[in-house]
């Protein structure tokens, strides 16, 4: 995800051990870095909370020792003796994740936050295969999306308990804002009305029809602006135009005041294994900026846009997208979902988690 779990403290991957140590359970999570971060361990354990991080990092010459880190983990779970092993992240992990469980006889949880056969990992021999045998072992498997949780039911064939748990935004960051005020601090003009995204902008992505969609509106809809934001191929490179604005890549609070700025926002997803599966997280963050948006109609945007029928478009249909985001300026209309925080979400799961906690047979 380009985020540091630890020191950015980014979604999923950090909110679930660290809503779970509030609730009063002892967590310790242990990540490995493949971009040869600093490595040690961070205590955040206060009167709150008991919950450390451990980080391992094999730099330089010593990358091959990354062969020997499931050993290493294997025997600082033994130190902590933990009472359930909760895997996420990728492909190694998961895999990691059931081995240990096994080995320390202790229930094992699957988080899958995407559909990880859809990241380049699963390319390499024996992945996939691994990958699905740990998913189905695990007597809790949580999805970040239904049609994800659909997937591992009856593809995986999952032997325990499969729950969709979409990942949330931090509420106190992404609400609702005065429109002229965010545009102001973005230095964007007032009187016109402004669509956009933020994110990776890549042809894998989906942002190539969104650029195919601005021809159209351009020339169309003189009043409309288009605004981007976040890293992009080299040769493949956002429009050129006065009336295009590309803003860099933004930190994280600084994409809620785009988010805030715009009159609508745009989600692209490719009909692609990736897409069909995955619940991309802007969807919440536009939402909780209360920004009309058009999202592609594929796997769980269908779900919780479901209200909202004017607000998809056909994945990868430049026209329909043009013609959706020109009826959305026109005539915008507000999807009515609940955004749940982080406290509630991982309050509602706990006790599903903990149950976990019974004597596995050797």
């Amino acid at each position: 995800m380009s985020k540091d779990v630890i020191l950015d403290k980014y979604a999923r991957l950090y909110e679930i051990p660290n809503q779970l140590a509030l609730l009063g359970h002892q967590v310790e999570c242990f990540c490995l870095s493949y971009q040869s971060h600093d490595e040690g361990a961070w205590d955040e354990s206060d009167e709150h909370k008991q919950f450390i991080w451990h980080s391992k990092s094999y730099q330089g010459i010593k990358k091959a020792g990354v062969l020997s880190y499931p050993f290493l983990l294997l025997q600082q779970l033994k130190q902590f003796q933990p009472d359930i092993i909760i895997a996420a992240s990728d492909i190694p992990h998961i895999v990691w994740g059931i081995w240990c469980a096994r080995k320390l006889n202790k229930p094992f949880v699957a988080d899958l936050y995407d559909n990880f056969e859809g990241f380049g990992q699963a390319k390499i021999p024996f992945f996939k295969s691994l990958l699905r045998y740990a998913v189905r072992q695990a007597q809790l498997v949580m999805t970040t999306s239904q049609p994800l949780a659909d997937l591992v039911c009856q593809d995986y064939r999952a032997q325990g308990q499969v729950l969709s748990l979409p990942s949330t935004v931090d509420l106190q960051t992404f609400g609702h804002r005065n429109k002229s005020d965010a545009q102001k601090q973005l230095g964007l003009l007032p009187n016109i009305q402004y669509i956009g995204t933020a994110g990776g902008l890549y042809k894998d992505k989906g942002v190539e029809v969104i650029y195919n969609a601005w021809e159209q509106i351009k020339n169309e809809m003189p009043n409309v602006h288009l605004v981007l934001a976040g890293p992009f191929q080299q040769d493949y490179p956002p429009p050129a135009g006065e009336r295009v604005h590309y803003l860099g890549v933004l930190p994280h609070h600084e994409i809620a005041t785009l988010f805030q700025a715009l009159d609508v926002g745009i989600i692209s997803i490719l009909d692609t294994p990736f897409g069909r599966y995955c619940f991309p997280q802007k969807a919440y963050e536009m939402l909780a900026c209360h920004l009309p948006v058009v999202v592609a109609n594929i796997g769980e945007m269908n779900y919780l846009f479901s209200n909202t029928p004017q607000a998809l478009f056909e994945a990868g249909n430049a026209q329909d997208l043009a013609a959706k985001l020109q009826q959305q300026l026109n005539h915008p209309a507000h999807a009515q979902v609940a955004i749940k925080d982080w406290e509630t979400i991982i309050k509602g799961i706990e006790p599903v988690i903990a149950s976990l906690k019974v004597h596995i047979k050797s």
